[in-house]
């Protein structure tokens, strides 16, 4: 299995987040599409406490059919689906949001100071890198890296130095000075450290 093999790892906690990220998102709908992972032709879910307006739903529907009542009609329970998927999906991108908000808070009181980080991106603007310790991400832009011309090799996700060679790719442990923190924005842009 792939997370065994990258146990240990620099890449283990960036595939790790991918993963995740990648899944399937929960969509609701009045469609039985089955459950592919418990192999069920037959599924819904809710939680226990309920939790969302979802749960309620079926909460309701399984009273309603208990006490002997008709089919209901799919378009207004399907209207109230959409609903709750797009919702569902607007929380999820507020709550990164507020957590991208304390990491970055967190930073305010680390400028000037050097840190341990891993390489959690490459772009076109430069090397993305997670601190460890606040799981925080910044930014080491192009222009910041004195040492060479570098060029993004996107699909190795890497970039090289044009005249000497060197080479960041992504999970790669670097040391990272705090240069600016940029709370309103979300933002932090780092220096790479030797």
């Amino acid at each position: 299995m792939l997370f065994n093999q990258i146990k240990g790892r620099g890449e283990e906690h960036m595939i790790e987040s991918i993963a995740i990220r990648t899944m399937a998102k929960a969509i609701y709908s009045t469609d039985n599409i089955g459950h592919y992972g418990l192999s069920f032709n037959y599924y819904t879910h809710f939680t226990s406490p309920i939790r969302r307006y979802p749960d309620l739903m079926v909460h309701r529907l399984l009273e309603h059919y208990l006490h002997g009542g008709n089919s209901v009609k799919k378009d207004p329970l399907e209207d109230k689906c959409k609903h709750s998927s797009d919702m569902e999906k607007l929380a999820t991108e507020a709550e990164r949001a507020s957590v991208k908000y304390k990491q970055i808070e967190y930073m305010t009181d680390k400028i000037g100071k050097i840190l341990e980080g891993n390489i959690s991106g490459v772009s076109k603007w430069g090397i993305f890198v997670e601190i460890i310790e606040s799981k925080s991400e910044g930014l080491i832009r192009f222009n910041e890296l004195k040492d060479d011309y570098y060029y993004l090799d996107e699909d190795n996700y890497r970039i090289i130095g044009k005249s000497h060679g060197n080479t960041y790719r992504l999970g790669d442990k670097v040391n990272v000075l705090v240069k600016k923190v940029d709370l309103a924005n979300r933002q932090m842009d780092l220096q790479l450290v030797d």
